[in-house]
Order: structure tokens, then C-alpha cells, then sequence
């Protein structure tokens, strides 16, 4: 379980707070108004940010202070992240290890990884050889190898067509259902949350209150969501 115990993370004149819990392989929306903290809970989480007050735990663990690359996260920026001098298997090997030094097994977890997202044969290109989905695809693997317990994705969608976001969504759903992952999700689209996050944690007015059902909120928005989302 993903606990938030009393935490507060102040950020200049912005405090947010959260005291809730995530169940192991949930599948969490993170919606709320621009501005409300969103990004800010999941980077919390990741370990880059510092909380003001409270303790973050992890099956029972507190990993309040635990350095970023030593928690049980993976996280998917919107931006992918993908450095363009590397190849796409490299990209992903990144994952195992930072300097790429990957034995022959760990190749093979590359080429599966790859294999999985369907980019077996493009192993060997380069980011900007690529499509704006199949980057989201390389992107995807990288977290996915890591087979941490955590996935925290911040929008990483959120510049793709509407076929094609629908199609990363579906597949993101699929994988944490493999891999049992807990899943937050930060999303502007409540599609995207009524899509494969049956829990919603709704941030707004300094606070990210606990999971709740996605379509009851969603149909029944309070007020603050309500105008956000022009109902």
C-alpha cells in the first residue's frame, strides 16, 4: 500500500496536503484544476521533492527520506525524456543501468521490452527517427523494465492525437495488469481517467483527497472541479 500520512509539501506560498492511501495495483487517476498540485503530489512520491511535514510509505516502509533512484518508482514525463545522441535500446537499457554497461541477460530484457511495446525492430534508431507515439512507446518500455511496484505517469499523452493517446492508454492498462504496478496518473482528459483508472484522487483548494470512484465523481463533481471541468 501507498500511504500519505499527514504529508504537507510547501512550495513557496503553496502548500498541498494529502492523508490517504493507494491500494497495491490500483490504477489511480490524479485530476484537479491547473495549478493544484497534481505534479506535485507524484513528484513527492518520485522523491523530487522534499515534504514539509508528514511520511510517504511503501508497503509498510517509509521512504520519506529515501533518495529518488532507491524507491520502489517509475516515472513518465510528459516530455519522454529520450535522449536524442542514444539509440532507442539504449534509451531503455537506461533503465537497467545508467551506464549501459547491460549483460547479454539484460539485453534480452531489452529486446523483450521492446518486443512488447512493438518496437522490436527499431531497437537500433534514434529518438527523432521516430513518431510522436512510437517515442511514447520507447518511453513506455523504459519504465516497464524496471518492474518497479510504483508507476507514475504525468500526461505523458497529453501531445498525441486522440487514436493514438487511446491506443498508449490501453496499453499502459494492459502492462500494469501484468505486472500487478500501481498506477498514478496525472490527466487534464477526464476520458482518460473514466478510460483505465477505476479511482480517482481529486487535488484542488491544497489538498489531494483520498481515492475515490472515477465515473461517481466525475458525474457528481464538486463545485471546484465542476467549473474546471465547465460542467
Amino acid at each position: 500500500m501507498l500511504r500519505f500520512e499527514d504529508v504537507q509539501i510547501t512550495q513557496g506560498d503553496f502548500t498541498l496536503r494529502a492523508d490517504l492511501s493507494v491500494d497495491p495495483g490500483a490504477r489511480v487517476a490524479v485530476i484537479g484544476p491547473s495549478g493544484a498540485g497534481k505534479s506535485t503530489l507524484l513528484n513527492a512520491v518520485a522523491g523530487f521533492l522534499d515534504i514539509a511535514a508528514g511520511r510517504i510509505s511503501w508497503d509498510g516502509g517509509d521512504i520519506t527520506a529515501t533518495p529518488p533512484a532507491a524507491r520502489p518508482v517509475a516515472m513518465l514525463f510528459q516530455d519522454n525524456n529520450l535522449f536524442p545522441h542514444l539509440t532507442v535500446a539504449q534509451n531503455i537499457g537506461l533503465g537497467l543501468r545508467p551506464d549501459l554497461r547491460l549483460s547479454t541477460d539484460q539485453r534480452v530484457l531489452v529486446d523483450g521490452a521492446l518486443d512488447r511495446v512493438g518496437l522490436g525492430a527499431l531497437g537500433d534508431r534514434r529518438p527523432g527517427q521516430l513518431s510522436g507515439g512510437q517515442q511514447g512507446r520507447a518511453a513506455l518500455a523504459r519504465v516497464l523494465i524496471q518492474r518497479k511496484p510504483i508507476v507514475l505517469l504525468d500526461e505523458p499523452f497529453a501531445a498525441l492525437g486522440p487514436a493514438l493517446k487511446t491506443e498508449m492508454l490501453d496499453l499502459v492498462a494492459e502492462l500494469a495488469s501484468e505486472t500487478g504496478a500501481t498506477l498514478l496518473m496525472v490527466s487534464h482528459d477526464p476520458a482518460d481517467a473514466r478510460r483505465i483508472c477505476p479511482q480517482t484522487i481529486l487535488v484542488d483548494e491544497g489538498r489531494a483527497a483520498p481515492p475515490t470512484d472515477t465515473a461517481h465523481l466525475l458525474d457528481n463533481p464538486p463545485p471546484g472541479l465542476r467549473a474546471y471541468l465547465g460542467n
